[in-house]
């Protein structure tokens, strides 16, 4: 992963991690469920953020080695790897 995608990466993983652990104590703790759901929220959005840096980084990193291959095999499985990730995160 190339910067400055890692590093905003890393971030947000060190921030889904802290949430996590704020969700656990909260469930642990019988607290508020629209507090537990609004918390569950954010680390969701922490981990879109975060595979879309990872998608991103990829792209910048090794999209156009792949996609300028003269083997049309290497490219379109490149391809498809493509649009698997890109389905899978709009779920």
């Amino acid at each position: 992963m190339i910067d400055p995608h890692k590093k905003k990466f890393l971030t947000n993983i060190k921030k889904t991690k802290w949430l996590l652990e704020t969700i656990e104590k909260m469930v642990e703790e019988d607290r508020y469920c629209m507090d537990v759901a609004q918390q569950v929220n954010a680390a969701l959005g922490f981990l879109r953020s975060a595979n879309a840096l990872v998608l991103e980084s990829h792209l910048n990193s090794c999209a156009g080695h792949k996609l300028s291959s003269k083997n049309p095999e290497e490219k379109e499985t490149f391809i498809r790897e493509l649009l698997q990730i890109v389905s899978v995160s709009n779920r």
